[in-house]
């Protein structure tokens, strides 16, 4: 029982919110309307909390079935599958490409890499737009802000496609982000992979759009290991179930977590909140969403805490009509 004392104490946390484009990534932290299928932390346990029925016989049957079909076909509709670990020979893509087009994402790759944001601009148009309502301006402010935070990342990018369209070259790549933070004393490590799609011209980024993304954070000596099964895509007010759920044995040990959501606006990517994390009755989170009325985007997050370590997970979530 040593163990729960420790996690109590730390039972509200902040993080930095965000996400990142080719560039970089910032992680949400907000708390958020979710719709439990168990029973959350009694309240003679968390301070402040309000007592939770437990979970009706109903919940405990759709979670039953939840997790047997979770384990039956693992490989559908989860992130990690829509951007897997690219092989280590370039694609024909990059072979066939435009030297304009290699050259950019190779100079990305160096001067982000270095922390290069002079370097990093120049390769951006004075009028680039971005899907998620960012600009050059709000760009170089974020990537400085994130890269004080993160000094030592490593980029590197891969071409999926590409095709001209006129005088442009409208390429799709993936991106992996990987580094440690810039005080580290509590080995915290940040891993990304994004996949998006830029228009280009003149060797400059015009226009770009976030296709899918995933962020995983982790601290500590045994950071939990997680498994997220999340469309990547929803319809407006479609109900959708979220699951983060630890890979490894518990033993003796105790779980604190939250399930968070957020719509993806630019006034997220610097301000940090606040969240609240339950006492977890079982081997991870899972939860029931509802996508909201109006197209765009969401970040979903798990955080996940033990006496050892913390995860968080964060994923880009699609609502379209």
């Amino acid at each position: 029982m040593n163990n729960i004392t420790a996690l109590l104490l730390k039972h509200q946390q902040k993080f930095p919110n965000g996400i990142w484009l080719i560039l970089s990534l910032l992680i949400v932290g907000v708390t958020s309307s979710w719709q439990s299928v168990q029973a959350s932390t009694p309240a003679n346990l968390l301070p402040n909390s309000s007592s939770v029925a437990n979970a009706t016989r109903t919940e405990k049957i759709s979670l039953r079935e939840r997790l047997i079909n979770w384990s039956e076909s693992r490989r559908a509709d989860t992130f990690s599958e829509e951007v897997k670990s690219e092989p280590s020979v370039q694609p024909v893509a990059l072979q066939n490409a435009p030297a304009e087009l290699k050259n950019l994402l190779t100079q990305m790759d160096a001067t982000a890499s270095k922390g290069d944001i002079k370097g990093v601009m120049q390769l951006y148009s004075p009028t680039f737009t971005h899907g998620d309502g960012l600009n050059r301006q709000t760009l170089e402010q974020s990537l400085t802000a994130f890269w004080k935070r993160y000094p030592q990342l490593r980029y590197s990018t891969t071409l999926e496609s590409w095709k001209s369209e006129g005088n442009a070259i409208v390429a799709e790549t993936v991106t992996n982000i990987t580094g440690l933070s810039s005080a580290n004393a509590n080995n915290v490590a940040l891993n990304a992979t994004i996949k998006s799609r830029q228009r280009i011209q003149g060797g400059r980024i015009v226009q770009q759009e976030i296709l899918s993304e995933r962020t995983l954070l982790t601290s500590g000596n045994q950071p939990p290991q997680i498994d997220i099964n999340l469309p990547q895509q929803v319809k407006v007010g479609e109900q959708y179930s979220f699951d983060a759920i630890v890979q490894e044995p518990l033993g003796d040990d105790f779980l604190l977590g939250t399930a968070v959501e957020e719509p993806v606006q630019p006034s997220k990517f610097l301000n940090p909140t606040s969240v609240d994390l339950e006492l977890l009755t079982s081997g991870g989170l899972f939860k029931v969403g509802r996508a909201p009325s109006t197209p765009g985007n969401q970040w979903v997050s798990a955080v996940i805490l033990r006496g050892s370590g913390m995860t968080m997970v964060t994923q880009r979530l699609q609502v379209v009509r």
